[in-house]
C-alpha cells in the first residue's frame, strides 16, 4: 500500500527555495510510489489562536474543536491521515514565518489544558507515529541556522505536536543571494533522497 505524504509550505513566496526544496522531497516520495500532497499556508484561510483554550477542555485523544470557522480543520484532516508529513518555512527575522508561526499556535488543540486543573497544556497523545522532513532556510550560511535562529527548535516542535518524528532536514542557507535562488543539485539530490525516505520508512 502506497504511502501518503502531505506538505504544508509556511514561505511567503512560491516556487523560491523551501518551495522548490518541498517539491524536490516530494518528487522522490512519488518516484517510490507515494500519494502526494502539498497544503500553502498562504492560500488557507487560518484566523489567529485567540486564546480562549475553548479546544484544550475536553479530555481524550481526539484533537479539541477550534471555535474559529477557517480552514484549518481541513489542513488537520489532511495531515492526520497522511503517513509522513513535509514541515517547511524560511527563517524571517531569526525564527520560521508570521505565517507558519499562526498554523503553529493554533495546534494548541492537540493539548489537554482544562481551566483550573493544570498549570501546563500535556499533548492529548505522545505517540510518533508519523515521520517528517524539516526544511528552512536562510541568507545566513546553513551551519548557522541551529545556533542563530530558533527555526529548527519550532519545526521539531510542531512535527511533534502532529504526531511525527523527523527523519531528516534541509537547512539550506546563503538563498538570498537573488530573489530566484536556484537550488544546488547537491540539496536538490539530497531532497529527493529524503523523499525516498520518507515514502519507503
Amino acid at each position: 500500500m502506497s504511502k501518503k505524504v502531505v506538505a504544508i509550505v509556511g514561505s511567503y513566496r512560491k516556487g523560491n527555495t523551501v518551495d522548490s526544496a518541498v517539491d524536490a522531497i516530494l518528487d522522490g516520495a512519488r518516484l517510490k510510489g507515494a500519494e502526494t500532497r502539498k497544503i500553502y499556508l498562504l492560500d488557507q484561510h487560518i484566523e489567529f489562536c485567540t486564546n480562549c483554550r475553548t479546544c484544550t477542555q475536553t479530555e481524550g485523544a481526539i484533537r479539541g474543536k477550534c471555535v474559529q470557522n477557517d480552514d484549518l480543520d481541513y489542513i488537520l484532516t489532511e495531515i492526520e491521515t497522511a503517513d509522513a508529513i513535509i514541515l517547511g518555512a524560511p527563517v524571517n527575522f531569526f525564527d520560521v514565518t508570521a505565517l507558519f508561526r499562526r498554523f503553529m499556535e493554533r495546534l494548541v488543540c492537540y493539548s489537554y489544558w482544562p481551566w483550573g486543573k493544570s498549570t501546563l497544556p500535556s499533548l492529548r497523545s505522545k505517540a510518533l507515529a508519523k515521520t517528517a522532513v524539516l526544511v528552512t532556510s536562510t541568507a545566513m550560511p546553513g551551519f548557522l541556522i541551529p545556533v542563530a535562529t530558533g527555526a529548527p527548535r519550532s519545526l521539531r516542535t510542531t512535527a511533534r505536536v502532529l504526531g511525527a518524528r523527523p527523519i531528516g532536514k534541509l537547512w539550506i542557507g546563503l538563498s538570498a543571494a537573488n530573489p530566484r535562488q536556484p537550488l544546488s543539485e547537491r540539496t536538490r539530490n539530497r531532497a529527493r533522497w529524503m523523499g525516498h525516505r520518507l515514502a519507503s520508512s
